[in-house]
């Protein structure tokens, strides 16, 4: 059981922190499709897949001292922000196993805003349907954010990018 919560401190430990809660939920969904071992379980939400377990999990590591949650008032919303704490360190050093593809798949995705991890899980999400209708449905499902051409070639390039990250020789 610990393993999944260590999995999550690992992560969040390799990113050197993350910014905002739904661009977590897209990051660990994105590794997730990956094929890099997260079982959170996702649904089709809001903004894009969520995982109330995930949620959970990092309401409970934050409880146990393993994470650190900072907020942060920007006026119209609050910014939440997660660190690794000693604690969270330490916890981590005994159950998880470096995974280079792992720490360059973090990297490219904490480098992204989260409104773009938002298309790319999105994206992935319907990844069972041919690009076209792909590209159909998060117009449909995130019309309001009207995501241009060229922020959809953008997403699929990017997902290229992460899959030639993740081949293990």
């Amino acid at each position: 059981m610990l393993q999944e919560h260590a999995k999550i401190v690992q992560f969040i430990s390799i990113a050197n922190g993350v910014t905002g809660r739904k661009k977590l939920q897209k990051m660990v969904y994105i590794a997730k499709k990956m094929r890099f071992p997260f079982f959170e379980k996702y649904e089709l939400h809001m903004y894009g897949p969520y995982s109330e377990e995930l949620t959970l999990r990092v309401e409970e590591l934050c409880e146990m001292g393993f994470l650190n949650e900072d907020l942060e008032d920007k006026g119209s919303y609050v910014q939440y922000s997660y660190r690794t704490t000693g604690e969270g360190a330490a916890f981590i050093e005994t159950l998880c196993e470096t995974d280079e593809h792992l720490n360059q798949c973090i990297g490219l995705l904490n480098e992204k805003s989260a409104r773009f991890l938002e298309l790319v899980s999105t994206l992935l999400y319907f990844d069972h349907l041919p690009e076209k209708e792909q590209i159909e449905k998060v117009q449909a499902v995130k019309g309001k954010l009207n995501f241009t051409e060229e922020e959809m070639a953008e997403a699929f390039a990017f997902i290229g990018q992460l899959e030639a990250c993740t081949v293990v020789s």
